[in-house]
């Protein structure tokens, strides 16, 4: 099934770069060179991943990326040109699932979108029975990409939720880093440790607004494991 993905950068050679990146790679593309562009062609059509520059005239790629959350889960991959943590870090805190930064190579980012895409449900997977992991109050629908706290539902993205998957499908294993980068993410694609602990504060956040103040626990000098008091 052909992917649609949304490119969003005011830079014309970077669009193009990318985009026959990503068109050799089977995919079918959309471009838009400011923020209020990309919001309109995000609401006019459907997209499997949006690829969204930080730095961009009318509303930069964090304020669209607050405004897709808003209504969407769909995945986003943030570019920017500042060699600067901040950035990343707040790009990944409002919902973004991964980031490269400028000069990138089309390679790797063509291997993160592709990543990304494979923790996304299909169509086929969600038509079969669907598997439930059950922890407590924690409840995870892996084909439906469905998690769920006490009955609330817990809005995650794509990173995110494999994350937590990761984490309820053992709940007494304490996971290191490089265990989650390499099981989460493909282990052809670096993310550096500040990444997997931006995503699990996100994921504290969330549960924590839906009534589970600490569904992930710290080992400390270890790493990270499912909180076995919830």
């Amino acid at each position: 099934m052909t992917k649609h993905i949304l490119v969003a950068d005011d830079d014309a050679h970077i669009r193009e770069v990318i985009s026959f990146a990503l068109e050799k790679a089977g995919m079918k593309i959309m471009l838009a060179g400011d923020g209020r562009e990309a919001l309109g062609q995000f609401s006019e059509a459907a997209h499997d991943l949006i690829v969204l520059d930080i730095n961009m005239p009318e509303l930069d790629g964090l304020e669209v990326c607050r405004e897709i959350r808003k209504t969407s889960d769909v995945p986003i991959l943030f570019l920017s040109s500042r060699d600067d943590e901040i950035d990343r870090i707040l790009g990944l805190e409002i919902g973004g699932d991964d980031y490269v930064t400028k000069p990138f190579s089309p390679r790797e980012l063509v291997a993160r979108i592709n990543v990304i895409l494979k923790r996304r449900p299909t169509p086929e997977k969600a038509a079969l029975p669907t598997t439930q992991i059950e922890h407590g109050k924690l409840l995870i629908c892996p084909e439906q990409h469905i998690a769920s706290w006490d009955g609330q539902s817990i809005n995650l993205t794509a990173t995110e939720f494999s994350i937590v998957t990761l984490l309820t499908n053992q709940p007494n294993q304490v996971f290191s880093r490089d265990n989650i980068m390499s099981k989460a993410y493909d282990h052809h694609v670096y993310v550096s440790d500040r990444t997997i602990d931006s995503h699990i504060r996100h994921i504290r956040q969330k549960f924590s607004e839906a009534g589970c103040p600490a569904i992930i626990e710290t080992v400390h000098g270890v790493g990270y494991k499912l909180n076995p008091c919830q």
